[in-house]
């Protein structure tokens, strides 16, 4: 049976201490057929002579600046070449060694498949689940409920994956999951940790923006009455959290 192959891709500025993490991840990983992409903004900090110490497990990589972390996204897209999408950022990482294996091992027909994510500290130290947990069966409905599934936890095949709307700043991940969803035929549920993820990042440090923008999203998928009212079960869940756990 041929394995279809995985194109992970990973976006870094100035991150040489978070990316090292990353290729740690990647090099155990012992699935068969798998793709490396890193897309640098053309950091100034070292992140670049990591890259050339590494090229060993790196399919390409480019390295020149760029118009934010969609685009360069954009970027990663463009230079692979494999039949799945995973993007695991600098400081992310694969849940397991094995965790490519265990969702392909049977197989490949599902257009997305998605699973749970780990919250970590800077330190690699355990936090705990992500707050929002994906349905049992996850379609582009779900997603009035917010972003159920973190983006580096769904892995999108070619054929339903576009490009990242540059007109969202923080949240385009939201709306390409969407869109992947929306055009979907068969979605796996793989009921494991995809990935470890680091906190912090671009969304956490502009929650309002991005939220202002999770809702123009909303409003273009579902309109605007059907957006308003899941914003009334959204946000007091949302404030609840955060007054407990001070994370989202």
């Amino acid at each position: 049976m041929n394995k279809p192959k995985i194109s992970i891709i990973t976006v870094v500025f100035n991150g040489a201490e978070a990316l090292l993490h990353t290729l740690k991840s990647i090099a155990s990983l012992t699935y068969s057929n798998i793709e490396y992409v890193i897309v640098d903004g053309g950091s100034t900090d070292g992140t670049v002579d990591i890259i050339r110490q590494n090229e060993s497990i790196i399919s390409r990589w480019v390295s020149e600046p760029d118009k934010g972390l969609y685009d360069a996204m954009n970027k990663g897209m463009n230079l692979a070449t494999g039949d799945y999408f995973w993007f695991v950022n600098a400081g992310d990482e694969p849940a397991s060694p094995e965790v490519l294996n265990d969702l392909f091992s049977e197989g490949h027909s599902a257009d997305v498949y998605y699973g749970e994510t780990l919250l970590i500290n800077p330190d690699g130290s355990e936090i705990g689940l992500r707050r929002l947990s994906p349905p049992e069966k996850l379609n582009w409905r779900h997603f009035r409920r917010g972003m159920l599934v973190s983006h580096q936890s769904f892995i999108a095949s070619r054929k339903v994956a576009k490009e990242y709307d540059l007109r969202y700043k923080f949240s385009a991940d939201f709306d390409w999951c969407l869109h992947a969803l929306r055009n979907a035929s068969k979605i796996n549920n793989t009921h494991k940790v995809l990935c470890r993820f680091r906190e912090g990042g671009l969304t956490k440090q502009n929650i309002l923006p991005g939220l202002r923008e999770r809702f123009r999203i909303m409003v273009k998928n579902y309109g605007l009455i059907s957006a308003i009212f899941a914003h009334f079960v959204i946000a007091p869940k949302f404030l609840w959290y955060w007054a407990r756990n001070k994370r989202f």
